[in-house]
């Protein structure tokens, strides 16, 4: 009876360990890029078509391009390329000299399309702040909150905005996220992702995309609000057409 009593106080003292095992911000993060396509995205060529325009992205191992392509009134279509060296553009394939007011505008606008189709790959960025916040209930699942800031170099133009990232406990799935914006007046949203899809081993989602009006509102309180239907449905991020080929080694 005494063995059999100290075992169950082994079992019950372990358990009460695991569940109390408290991992960083890091290790969490590094978890969910793994459950998404982990090292796949280190060699994938991206290819989806959102709001009519497609975008197409190649990553070998440390070089990229960020591409989008778009028709023109005329026809003609817009190539705009974003790599390591630098923002460019051709028109149906002719070099086209881009004004120095208007880098900043087109590369934020390919920037962020790619940001948010391939999350939760740019996570890992270099210029990229995570901070375990806390945990929370959303429709009675568990999740960890993962805060994001950016440093100043090689945080972009937008590097002051915040974002809020909550990953499911057990799945380690990025099913919610939020993010407070400066420009334009500024703004926050809050996007519930949606139809969860895995192609060639890399997964998508697609949001609703959900605002309020009060800029004072934390982050942390967005998931509280969406749960009693206080946030306004504002639009849907919807990627259609996705191809993934992953360049592997051969032989």
């Amino acid at each position: 009876m005494k063995r059999f009593l100290i075992l169950i106080s082994v079992l019950i003292l372990t358990s009460f360990t695991i569940d109390t095992i408290q991992f960083s911000a890091q290790e969490i993060v590094d978890k969910t890029i793994e459950k998404a396509g982990g090292s796949l995205y280190n060699n994938a060529i991206i290819q989806f078509t959102f709001r009519g325009k497609q975008y197409r992205s190649k990553r070998n191992e440390g070089f990229y391009e960020l591409e989008r392509f778009v028709a023109g009134k005329d026809g003609l279509v817009i190539h705009d390329v974003i790599s390591n060296k630098g923002l460019e553009r051709t028109i149906e394939n002719c070099p086209i000299t881009v004004a120095d007011s208007l880098v900043t505008r087109i590369s934020d606008g390919v920037n962020s399309v790619h940001y948010f189709a391939n999350l939760p790959y740019g996570l890992n960025a270099p210029a990229v702040n995570k901070q375990l916040v806390g945990e929370s209930k959303v429709n009675g699942e568990s999740y960890y909150r993962i805060k994001v800031t950016f440093d100043q170099e090689g945080g972009g133009t937008d590097f002051d905005d915040e974002f809020l990232y909550w990953i499911h406990k057990d799945n380690y799935t990025v099913d919610y996220l939020a993010y407070k914006y400066a420009v334009n007046g500024g703004g926050i949203r809050f996007r519930e992702a949606y139809n969860p899809r895995i192609i060639n081993g890399i997964r998508f989602v697609d949001y609703n995309n959900y605002k309020t009006s009060d800029l004072s509102t934390p982050l942390t309180k967005l998931d509280e609000l969406f749960e009693k239907e206080k946030l306004k449905l504002l639009s849907k991020i919807e990627l259609e057409d996705i191809y993934v080929y992953i360049e592997r080694d051969c032989c």
